[in-house]
């Protein structure tokens, strides 16, 4: 097998995985911030806003993490 095309193995597996973790991360802080205002839903604004801070910063890690894998498969 070239090396190119293990390059371009190793992109697709790298991004795959970054998307699943991004999307488990996301997902069991979308499920825990909703345990959290059934139980206390007077602090639902503040769960929500944190909750949503939380996600856009592991979307952010997850689009860093392909934007490497791309860059590293054309090197």
């Amino acid at each position: 097998m070239e090396p190119s095309a293990l390059a371009f193995l190793g992109a697709g597996v790298g991004a795959g995985l970054a998307i699943i973790g991004g999307g488990l991360g996301i997902g069991l802080i979308g499920g825990r911030a909703m345990e959290g205002i059934a139980r206390q839903p007077q602090s639902a604004a503040t769960i929500q806003t944190a909750m949503l801070i939380i996600a856009a910063f592991i979307e952010g890690i997850a689009l860093f993490a392909l934007v490497i894998c791309f860059m590293l498969s054309i090197k």
